[in-house]
Order: structure tokens, then sequence, then C-alpha cells
């Protein structure tokens, strides 16, 4: 199992950064920074409240001057060899969100986020800049989408996707995200994937609250070049869970009752949690077809009512008289992100955005 991030805050690290700045500033105090940081709730502090108790206790040990401060993080950073990127060191964005948002402070602090972006990634610590003061952040941000360095080029977008996950939510953006498609619209053919996997995010975030948006998008960006149709393709991915008609012909997934279903069947009817559910089918088709197959559970929650998760299965060109065999199974194992629940579930076979077969089964606890 991978080691969870927030662990990878620990002794050692913390005893590292503490001996590092130390290093560039004798009168750091190793012993009393430590003990601040790994306090008593230390040990219950999820990964985000980890890295702004670091940042706070920074704040305590490191001079008052936020440019004193700020020049001997830099002295730190500069320690580290070209190259090297480890999101555990967001704690030196975090500082400047903590410490650097006053009016005076500003081009300090657009320089340092710039600067530690490369190393880690100020995507959280730009999110109460652009609150406080969009307009300018947003021109500051544009700036960014076309910087040499491609870190700093997907700051300009992950920074200020809509619903980046675990960051503060941008309800303005949700409610118009007209300046961030602006960005979007410098980043979509971006020549790093790094870059392009964010700008499809973002584009994925925006589909929630404004699909009609998205889909004007895809229609005008799709067709241009392999990278932007990546980009259209992995950020219309909701939609085409969704089984949006439009986002789906776009990329060539119509006619689907061209697609023959055969002996849709399930291997048992009835299984504990724990157990997997396998499910088999053939499709065919006698003309050239392009098919998105998906199979969509419908699982029983806590409450006795039902949420459906959908899984793509695969994305398939057919010619004529072409036959194909699929079996599937999924794990009722519970997971960290889901807990099975006994009941009577149900599994739906889609074809290009359409349900075409379905059947029951019934999950029991275990014994």
């Amino acid at each position: 199992m991978a080691e969870l991030l927030k662990n990878r805050y620990n002794f050692e690290r913390i005893h590292e950064l503490a001996i590092t700045i130390q290093g560039v500033y004798p009168a750091f105090q190793v012993d009393d920074f430590i003990k601040g940081v790994m306090d008593e709730t230390w040990e219950d502090l999820p990964l985000k409240a980890r890295m702004r108790q670091i940042t706070v206790n920074l704040g305590k040990h490191l001079p008052a001057e936020y440019e004193e401060a700020l020049s001997i993080l830099d002295r730190v950073i500069e320690s580290y060899p070209e190259g090297f990127s480890d999101f555990t060191l967001m704690y030196l964005p975090d500082f400047v969100e903590v410490y650097g948002q006053d009016e005076k402070d500003w081009e300090l602090s657009m320089k340092a986020l710039e600067k530690y972006t490369v190393f880690s990634s100020s995507e959280f610590a730009v999110r109460p800049f652009i609150i406080q003061h969009e307009q300018r952040m947003m021109k500051q941000m544009s700036r960014w989408a076309t910087h040499d360095d491609p870190h700093v080029r997907r700051l300009a977008s992950e920074g200020c996707r809509p619903q980046l996950p675990w960051g503060q939510a941008l309800v303005s953006f949700k409610k118009d995200p007209s300046l961030v498609i602006d960005i979007l619209e410098q980043l979509k053919s971006d020549p790093s994937l790094y870059v392009r996997k964010s700008v499809a995010n973002n584009l994925n975030d925006i589909s929630k609250t404004h699909p009609e948006r998205v889909i004007e998008l895809a229609k005008k960006w799709f067709g241009k070049n392999k990278w932007t149709n990546w980009v259209v393709k992995h950020g219309c991915r909701t939609l085409l869970k969704k089984g949006n008609h439009e986002i789906l012909a776009l990329f060539g997934f119509v006619d689907g009752d061209r697609v023959i279903i055969e002996e849709f069947t399930l291997e048992t009817n009835s299984l504990s949690i724990g157990e997997a559910i396998v499910f088999s089918f053939g499709i065919e088709v006698n003309e050239p077809t392009k098919i998105r197959l998906e199979y969509a559970l419908d699982f029983v929650k806590a409450n006795g009512k039902r949420n459906r998760k959908i899984f793509q299965i695969s994305e398939i060109s057919l010619e004529a008289n072409s036959k194909r065999r699929y079996i599937k199974a999924y794990t009722f194992k519970d997971l960290s992100t889901r807990k099975h629940y006994p009941g009577m579930h149900s599994i739906t076979l889609i074809v290009n955005g359409v349900e075409r077969e379905r059947a029951d089964f019934d999950v029991t606890a275990v014994e």
C-alpha cells in the first residue's frame, strides 16, 4: 500500500529541514522548532494541518520581517538539486499564504510563489490571493501561463480550478468561469503533459457547474491538434459518464443501436461483502462502429437508498461483422473511500451512453 503523504511529514524530514535552515540562519532554534511542530496533537493531524503546523512554527522561529524570512527560505531552496520536486515542501508556499498577503508584500509573494511551485506546488497558496484580489491575481496567473517552466504554467491552471480537491473553493468561478477559461485557452495545447493534465482537470471541474460552456469549448477546440484533443477528451470525462449525447457524438460514439448485445449474464445472483460480482457479455456489429462500453453499479447505501457509480470497460472501433466478448468483475471489498452494505444491487451495461442490459443481485453481510 502506498505511503500516506501526511506520513512523509515525519521527524527525519522535519529535523533535516531544521538543520538546513540553521545552516543558513545560525540563530534558528532546531530543538524548539521540532518540539513546536511535533507536539501532542501531531499524530492526529491530517495532511494540510501538518503542513500548516510546520508553517506556523517557521513563523515563530524565523525573523519577524517577512522579506528577511523569505530570503532564508530562498537559501534553503537553493540547497536542493536542480529538478528536485516534492509535494511535502508545500509548507514553503503555505508560508507565503500565511505571512505574505499584505499589500506591501505583493511582489515579494508573487516571486516566492513562482519560485516555490517549481519545487513543490503553490496551487493551494494562490487561492486566498485570488479570493481577495481576483482581477489582479488572475492577471498574474495569465503571465504565469506563458512562463518557460511547466511547473509555473501548471500553477496558472491548477491554482484557479473552481473545485480543487483539498483547496478552498473558488465560489466566484463556480458562478462564472470566464476568467478561468481565459487561462485554459492559453494552455490547451501546452507541450507538457503535466500542464495538460491540469487543464483537463480544470475543464472537468467547470463541466460540473457549467456543462454548456464546456460543450461549447469542446466543439471549438477538438480537432486542432493531438495535445488539445487529449485535453478535451480527458476534460469531458464527467460529461461522457453522464451520457451527454453532444459530447459522445463529438468523439464519434453514435449509432449505439448497431451494437448487438449477446448473453449478458452474471456468474451469481448472490454474494457476500468481500466477494466479487463477475459478469460477461458479447457484442457484435454488422457495420463499422465506434463503441464506448461502460457499466453502472447501483450500490445500496447505509440508509437503504442507492448510489450509482459508472466504470469504463473499453473504447474500441470495430469493423463490419466483428465480435468481442468480455468478462469483468467488481470486488465488494470495503475501502477507505467506499463502504459496502447488504441489499439488492444492480449492474447495467451502457453502450455509447445508452443503457442496454440490466441485472439485479443480492449482497449479504459477512456472517
